[in-house]
């Protein structure tokens, strides 16, 4: 990596925390602010929490094409103006329509940095440092959703609108400074060792359809996501609290037990990982999550204390947070490797849409299942974690060595007698 690509990598990872940051602030008590603190009762809120979803499903298919077009950069810009622009609305905001409006425009701007902030780490970044980006990134994140959620927890007041008004504020303030800093980045472009076709934003999705293991990913990536990440705070949590007795606190517990896991064990996990096969990896974690569901299982179904039950449900919870941070340098660091040059925006984008789509199926599916029927419903998702493993190892006969293997890149040209490929050629 050059001088140049470390710099701009730096200041897209201060720009990622700072994301994460002012989300934090806001994403925990966005139902409370809506459903209580502005009177607009429970319907609405949910349908704003539904209205993100929809934006993200809206815009994503424009915003590979974009980013293709005119750079990860301006697209970037654009999308963290909105997502202020929509932030500060949601803080004001006093009607159903206005704060439906807000949502729309703030999920819309959010949806779109996803991808084009992951673009950003494939220009930045080379086939052997791709998976350590990835991970930081992963990781900053996490961090900084668990450092803003804990610092707005301290200045939100139920009684107060005003209290969250100041917390959309920083939100928005978070976005606007992340303009201020991706301004200043200059994007070096990483070279390739596998040999591409360059392609164009036209066609992309058609030219993205046509790649096999592309398309066995985004079907890996529904399942992965609709398995996890759509539990957290729908079926799983509402199986703890109705089938295992789980209080609140407990439940927050949980989710802080699977922050701290992440957190603290994501470069341990990324030295054990980042020499093994991305389809094997992939395929452990799919295990592990099983591992994960049989003891949520044991927490709601058992016959034990429920001392026991809450340390068995807290535990689900770190499981699944060992598989996140395996997950972090293997499948976005893969979606860049499967990308034609030039087409990692478009690939980002899909892979983006995939998981948007998956997280907004998951809550409507698991919710009412993990409500009321507790054994189909642990069953049914200890299944589909046996099902990630299945399609990781069907998928890794779609991958070439070197995409399934990306250190074998480096040492195949030291080995050929020549030296690695430098961003500087």
């Amino acid at each position: 990596m050059t001088r140049a690509m470390g710099a701009a990598m730096r200041r897209i990872h201060v720009g990622n925390a700072l994301s994460a940051f002012g989300l934090g602030f806001t994403v925990p008590y966005l139902y409370v602010y809506v459903a209580q603190v502005r009177g607009l009762g429970a319907m609405t809120a949910g349908l704003v929490l539904a209205v993100f979803a929809v934006a993200a499903l809206v815009v994503l298919p424009f915003a590979g094409r974009a980013i293709v077009r005119r750079g990860p950069l301006p697209v970037l810009l654009a999308a963290l103006v909105a997502a202020a622009v929509g932030a500060l609305g949601l803080g004001v905001a006093s009607s159903a329509a206005t704060v439906l409006s807000a949502a729309a425009v703030l999920g819309a701007g959010q949806a779109v940095t996803q991808p084009a902030l992951a673009t950003m780490i494939v220009d930045c970044s080379s086939a052997e440092t791709r998976s350590r980006a990835f991970a930081m990134q992963f990781f900053l994140q996490n961090l900084g959703l668990g450092v803003g959620g804990l610092i707005g927890g301290h200045l939100v007041d139920t009684s107060s609108a005003a209290s969250f008004t100041l917390l959309f504020a920083i939100e928005a303030a978070m976005f606007l400074l992340l303009v201020v800093v991706m301004v200043t980045v200059r994007l070096p472009h990483a070279p390739r060792f596998e040999a591409a076709p360059v392609a164009s934003g036209r066609g992309g999705w058609k030219q993205l359809l046509g790649n096999r293991a592309m398309v066995q990913l985004c079907v890996l990536a529904f399942v992965l996501f609709f398995a996890c990440y759509g539990q957290f705070e729908s079926g799983l949590s509402a199986y703890g609290v109705e089938a295992a007795g789980i209080s609140t606190s407990a439940l927050g517990t949980a989710l802080a037990a699977n922050t701290l896991v992440i957190v603290v064990a994501q470069f341990a996990v990324l030295r054990f990982v980042e020499r093994r096969r991305r389809s094997r990896v992939i395929a452990a974690v799919g295990l592990i999550w099983a591992v994960a569901w049989a003891v949520a299982g044991y927490a709601g179904l058992g016959h034990g204390s429920q001392e026991m039950a809450t340390a068995a449900f807290v535990s689900t919870y770190a499981l699944f947070g060992l598989g996140e941070a395996m997950l972090s340098p293997t499948v976005a660091p893969l979606v860049a490797d499967l990308a034609p040059e030039g087409m990692a925006g478009q690939y980002n984008s899909a892979f983006a849409l995939v998981k948007q789509l998956a997280l907004a199926v998951g809550p409507a599916v698991g919710g009412p299942l993990g409500a009321s029927l507790h054994a189909p419903y642990i069953v049914a998702f200890l299944l589909f974690s046996l099902g990630i493993t299945f399609l990781a190892v069907r998928l890794g006969r779609q991958l070439t060595e070197v995409q399934d293997q990306p250190w074998l890149a480096k040492s195949r040209v030291v080995a050929r007698g020549g030296a690695p490929i430098s961003a500087d050629v």
